[in-house]
């Protein structure tokens, strides 16, 4: 069973819907300790990254997160501002992150729109259980200001352009992230949350 995190500035709901809505067994969690009763975990994100930040600390989720996902490798799923703040520092009022991957958030430059909101173009870079069964080229659905600038180009499995190129997918071990919203992508989009359910039962992609 996937858990799926509630907390004051996600949209964790949206994210149940479409897993109901795939037959995927799920539970939104409210509190720390229910983590260990799940196979994998989602952490969804609207808003910014210090909201997201400071809601997970006031609820004592950063521990037991680390201690999971870190250490015991849980396969995880962050999604829009809930891929950000897995870096370590972002520029959204000068925000220190989680630090579980290396680079950093970055701001769209000055001459652009935004937030960039609608439907913007995917490039895969390779084939991976998470990205299984989609085109190399696909459409998701998108609502960012802010970027994620990996240290590591290995781990980015996707990228967009919006006035620049930028990372929209990543996977690096068990940790899985993506800029744009699976949950509102469409067919493509619950597709990539139908392997990462299948990434949490280990079954064959």
């Amino acid at each position: 069973m996937i858990g799926v995190i509630d907390y004051k500035a996600g949209n964790a709901p949206s994210v149940v819907n479409a897993l109901r809505r795939l037959n995927i067994a799920c539970q939104l969690v409210s509190t720390p300790e229910q983590l260990r009763n799940f196979s994998g975990v989602i952490l969804p994100g609207v808003g910014s990254a210090p909201a997201t930040v400071e809601s997970l600390a006031e609820l004592g989720f950063i521990p037991e997160l680390e201690t999971l996902v870190l250490e015991k490798k849980l396969p995880f799923l962050g999604i829009c501002v809930g891929m950000q703040i897995l870096f370590e520092h972002s520029e959204e009022r000068d925000t220190t992150c989680l630090g579980w991957l290396k680079g950093t958030v970055r701001r769209f430059p000055k001459e652009l729109r935004v937030p960039q909101i609608g439907w913007n173009k995917v490039n895969f870079r390779a084939n991976h259980c998470f990205n299984h069964g989609i085109n190399k080229s696909e459409y998701f659905y998108f609502v960012n200001s802010y970027y994620a600038a990996p240290e590591s180009e290995e781990i980015i499995l996707g990228t967009t352009e919006y006035g620049l190129e930028f990372c929209a997918v990543i996977a690096s071990e068990n940790i899985h992230a993506t800029q744009f919203h699976v949950e509102k992508s469409g067919i493509v989009g619950l597709k990539m949350l139908q392997n990462f359910a299948a990434i949490v039962g280990d079954k064959s992609c």
